[in-house]
């Protein structure tokens, strides 16, 4: 049985944006279960390049990329020829601003293989994208591709204390889907053993992860949250597991999340960034023992951001983030335009590349109610900073007449009195309306109702009528 703690859809806005999610960098002095970082000796040559050495390669590569794409891929021959713009007019990195953008849109235009650079024989796998919205997005790997990406998994797990003879519990789902394996081949590329469990079947996720022992286990976060309920059920203590380290991604999540990850679980939690359009997972990377953002292995990948106008902003300053690839032969993008909302920040752990702040959200996945702009990840941050509540909420967005309500459905804490519980969904019902300046209705439900992630989460359910 559902308890509403209110209903109440009254905005006090004035601002027609939401106050921004609070930037919180999270410099680990320790890690949680004594995991350790890479020494010096341990990274690749291309991680201890200076910033200038990284530029200097960033911008021989991006020459021959815009080559390689305007010669092969006839959408870049007409973009750059209606934009008046030519391979040789790239003389240093700013002049990529030169360059038209890509756009999902551009991806599904051209399906399935339009986008391709090298003839289908040298294509050695395809992957896509779900296609929720229409048509997939597909994007092909030469074996040459499939190396290096493999080598930037491996880059990335090795960021994360994993060596050579551990093992990974890989949970991410297998298939189309450039999770699974992606961080198969990249698990083997640094010689570690992989365990190729794929999403789903939590249960049995539980049972191998008890029985085989591994030392990193590689998911989205909110699956690892389900695993970790399903452990309790099981009689299993989270805590005294053989996991150390937890590699997460495909979603966004916040800071609050890692910190309630590492508490129930005793591991270090650290953020993979990748996206398939560009990659897949390994576009960039925490480091265990800074957690302050993933670098991006710019050796590959040239970043950028810019604002709503689409024009390049300095960084530390707030956008889009845009990527272009460096060395990809069978699917180069220029420019491409991920959604994704960040900063680029100093780089600290690999001081020659530049860090992302935590993705906040997608320009997709904004929410906007009564002429608020809020993101799922403003919600969670205020959820996950109580105590007494539980990680497992959802959003409603309903409309009656000419008003949009949003409704948080959170279950209560099995552990707990109701009494608590509806306390707590009185403070988490304030804190929204401090936040956004806008009122919220917050429902308590039973433990275990609210559907379960077993990949990506679903949080927010668009009710209204359109």
């Amino acid at each position: 049985m559902s308890t509403t703690t209110t209903t109440t859809a009254t905005s006090t806005a004035t601002a027609t944006t939401a106050a921004e999610a609070p930037v919180v960098e999270v410099l680990a002095e320790a890690t949680i279960s004594g995991i350790e970082a890479p020494s010096p000796d341990e990274l690749d040559a291309e991680e201890r390049l200076s910033r200038a050495e990284i530029e200097a390669l960033q911008l021989e590569r991006l020459q021959q990329t815009v080559a390689h794409a305007y010669e092969n891929v006839p959408l870049y021959t007409k973009k750059f020829d209606d934009a008046g713009v030519h391979p040789r007019d790239i003389r240093s990195l700013d002049d990529v601003a030169k360059l038209p953008f890509t756009t999902k849109e551009d991806l599904r235009q051209t399906y399935p293989f339009g986008m391709f650079a090298v003839p289908m024989e040298q294509v050695a796998r395809i992957h896509a994208s779900s296609g929720t919205t229409g048509r997939p997005t597909v994007v092909g790997y030469t074996a040459g591709d499939l190396d290096r990406w493999a080598s930037l998994i491996a880059r990335s797990l090795r960021a994360a204390g994993v060596r050579p003879g551990m093992k990974v519990h890989n949970a991410y789902g297998y298939g189309l889907f450039t999770g699974g394996l992606g961080a198969h081949a990249g698990i083997e590329k640094l010689g570690a053993t992989v365990i190729p469990m794929s999403g789903g079947q939590t249960a049995r996720q539980v049972q191998l992860i008890t029985d085989f022992e591994p030392d990193a286990i590689m998911c989205t976060p909110s699956y690892l949250l389900t695993i970790a309920d399903a452990m309790v059920e099981a009689g299993v203590d989270p805590r005294q597991t053989s996991l150390k380290v937890a590699i997460l991604g495909a979603e966004p999540w916040t800071n609050e999340m890692r910190r309630e990850i590492q508490r129930r679980m005793n591991i270090d939690a650290v953020d993979i960034y990748g996206l398939s359009e560009v990659m897949g997972p390994g576009v960039g990377s925490e480091a265990v023992e800074t957690k302050d953002g993933p670098h991006i292995w710019e050796d590959h990948f040239l970043p950028e951001i810019i604002d709503e106008d689409g024009q390049p902003i300095a960084d530390g300053e707030r956008g889009e983030l845009v990527f272009t690839s460096l060395t990809k032969e069978a699917f180069p993008v220029i420019r491409y335009r991920t959604r994704d909302l960040s900063r680029l920040l100093p780089g600290t752990a690999r001081s020659g590349m530049r860090r992302i702040e935590k993705i906040t959200g997608r320009n997709d996945d904004m929410i906007i109610l009564r002429g608020v702009n809020l993101f799922p990840t403003q919600i969670e941050e205020i959820v996950l900073g109580i105590e007494t509540l539980t990680p497992h909420f959802i959003l409603e967005l309903t409309r009656k007449g000419r008003m949009d309500s949003l409704t948080v459905r959170i279950e209560r804490h099995p552990e707990l009195d109701i009494e608590v519980c509806q306390a707590a969904a009185e403070v988490l019902q304030q804190k929204i309306k401090v936040h956004i300046g806008s009122s919220v209705g917050v429902v308590l439900e039973e433990p275990g109702t609210l559907p379960r992630s077993e990949g990506k989460y679903k949080r927010v359910y668009d009710l209204r009528d359109k």
